[in-house]
């Protein structure tokens, strides 16, 4: 039997027929209703929770810290919602969530998020927090994760994590060293970097950038260049241990 999954968004009929029919999951329940969620979550156990923001009687935060009770039983938990409100986005980050994406969302790709989520199980529980936190950044800050330049920014922060002086080799170190894990060219990489980039910038989200950072590094006309942004969260990554 696969992973359980319950669905706190009973109206994402999408979602909940996606689920019901993949034989990946074991699909426990659905609920719009935060008082229900709570008490279904602490009677089947999920492994995933997949949860609007937005719910009746109690919202998806309030859910979240009542589950905590659940301790080490409580289940990887994935916003979702149509608010895309930086603050939710940070809050989310916070609390512990694992992922926050932002309406509309195909079932797709949710599923590839959880199973990244759930991957991360393998590996040591520092390495899981740090996918985490580079995500949820990579979210706040407005770089889709479908496109190249998302992956291959968050493997070289983690590179940058493990290796600080990277940064200063990343035209024959950094960039050689992802794009052989990608099996692509180096060029390729630093053009997918450079677009997650504008595409972020395009996006208006510059402002979550300095909140993130607590400093108004950047504004609306000026772009980091690769190296400044990864060395920039690589820096927080390893300020935060």
């Amino acid at each position: 039997m696969g992973k359980k999954i319950y669905i706190a968004d009973a109206e994402n009929k999408d979602l909940i027929d996606y689920f019901k029919k993949n034989d990946k999951f074991e699909f426990v329940g659905a609920s719009s209703d935060g008082e229900i969620v709570v008490n279904d979550v602490v009677k089947l156990q999920p492994d995933i929770l997949v949860m609007e923001v937005m719910l009746a009687k109690l919202d998806g935060f309030a859910v979240f810290d009542k589950i905590k009770i659940m301790k080490d039983k409580a289940p990887k938990v994935i916003f979702i919602s149509n608010l895309s409100h930086s603050g939710f986005v940070t809050k989310a980050l916070q609390m512990g969530a694992s992922y926050f994406m932002i309406k509309p969302i195909t079932p797709e790709n949710l599923e590839t998020r959880i199973n990244e989520i759930l991957s991360s199980n393998i590996s040591n529980q520092d390495n899981k927090q740090l996918d985490e936190k580079i995500s949820n950044i990579f979210i706040s800050i407005g770089i889709p994760a479908h496109i190249k330049g998302y992956q291959f920014l968050r493997e070289a922060v983690k590179l940058a994590v493990e290796e600080p002086e990277i940064i200063s080799s990343i035209t024959k170190k950094l960039y050689p060293t992802i794009a052989e894990r990608f099996e692509t060219s180096s060029s390729k990489v630093e053009r997918g970097m450079r677009h997650a980039i504008e595409v972020a910038w395009n996006r208006g989200k510059i402002e979550n950038i300095n909140n993130i950072f607590g400093l108004k590094i950047y504004n609306r006309n000026e772009k980091p260049t690769n190296g400044e942004l990864i060395a920039l969260i690589a820096d927080k990554m390893l300020m935060d241990c």
